[in-house]
C-alpha cells in the first residue's frame, strides 16, 4: 500500500490533479508553489466516458487500502483538477 498520508486517517476531502493517457499509473505527492501538498494522479485510461475517473477511483482505493465505494468525485468530473470525498 502506498503511504500517501503521514497520519493514520486520510482527510475527508482530497484535491488531486489528474493526467489521463499516461504511460503508467502512479500517484506523486508534490509541494505546490504556496507550500500546499498536491497529489498528482497519472492513469492510462483516456478521458472519455468516465474511464479516467473510474481509473482514478480504483488507483486511489488501492493506494489507501479502502473500498472504491468509499471514494466519490464531488467536483471536476470533466476537469483535470478534481475534488474527491473520502467516506470512512
Amino acid at each position: 500500500m502506498l503511504k500517501l498520508f503521514e497520519h493514520q486517517k486520510p482527510p475527508d476531502v482530497l484535491r488531486v490533479e489528474v493526467t489521463p493517457k499516461a504511460k503508467s499509473e502512479r500517484i506523486k505527492k508534490e509541494t505546490g508553489p504556496e507550500g500546499e501538498v498536491v497529489y498528482k494522479i497519472y492513469v492510462t485510461a483516456p478521458p472519455e466516458d468516465g474511464k479516467a475517473n473510474a481509473a482514478v477511483i480504483k488507483l486511489l482505493s488501492n493506494a489507501l487500502g479502502i473500498a472504491k465505494s468509499n471514494l466519490t468525485i464531488t467536483h471536476g468530473h470533466a476537469s483535470r483538477e478534481k475534488t474527491i470525498k473520502i467516506n470512512l
